[in-house]
């Protein structure tokens, strides 16, 4: 006998429901995991306390992520190595001077990552990279590397353009590394090498900071 049609409705109610349930884990699962290792580090955290975040049980978060350094790469994946697509085309595609383009980059990686949770990943490889050799060497992979190219990339550009002068390309990229890996500590770390009396603005550091790496890069003009 079939079932009633109010009922039927009602079960295919809670089966869409159960499947975009479902569907929705993973991503509920990286972002509770993105706040346990930015909050605690990477050792500290429990893969049951990530279960118990995102609201499954720990066999669930097995289905989908095996151990903890898989779910850690996946969280890394997500919020760091997977952007370099879309910013490599974004260089690609760009078309004003690569003074404006060097300054866009840092202005947006603020914006999208520097800022949010995610810029706390590398103060967390920082911290205990040498105790997960594994991981880190993941990390150098995955998000380093890309990241040194894509600068490597934009100082060319400028060299190349003769807005720059002729630099080591290699070593000129740490010039601009340096403030954001000092904005991911501020941020995720005691302050302690900001005093507690200055209003200090990221957005205006990171355009001082871009001004100086700048002056340093720019081809001087011909003397009159």
């Amino acid at each position: 006998m079939p079932a009633p049609r109010f009922l039927s409705d009602k079960i295919c109610t809670v089966r869409a429901k159960r499947e975009r349930r479902k569907e929705a884990r993973p991503g509920e699962l990286l972002e509770a995991a993105l706040d346990l290792f930015v909050e605690k580090g990477f050792a500290a955290t429990r893969s049951e306390e990530v279960a118990a975040r995102a609201g499954v049980s720990k066999g669930t978060l097995f289905l989908y992520f095996p151990s903890k350094e898989e779910l850690f790469k996946a969280v890394v994946v997500e919020n760091l190595a997977g952007r370099f697509t879309e910013w490599n085309r974004e260089f690609d595609e760009f078309e004003g001077s690569t003074i404006d383009m060097l300054r866009y980059c840092l202005r947006i990686w603020w914006e999208r990552v520097g800022s949010t949770k995610a810029s706390g990943l590398t103060k967390l490889m920082l911290s205990e990279g040498r105790n997960f050799p594994e991981l880190a060497e993941f990390y150098r992979r995955e998000v380093v590397k890309p990241g040194h190219t894509l600068l490597r990339r934009i100082i060319r550009r400028g060299v190349d353009s003769g807005e720059f002068a002729p630099v080591d390309v290699d070593n000129a990229i740490y010039a601009v590394i340096s403030p954001m890996v000092f904005l991911m500590l501020w941020k995720h770390s005691a302050p302690i090498c900001v005093d507690g009396e200055s209003n200090f603005d990221p957005e205006k550091y990171l355009a001082i900071q871009t001004d100086i790496v700048l002056n340093g890069l720019c081809k001087p003009k011909a003397a009159e």
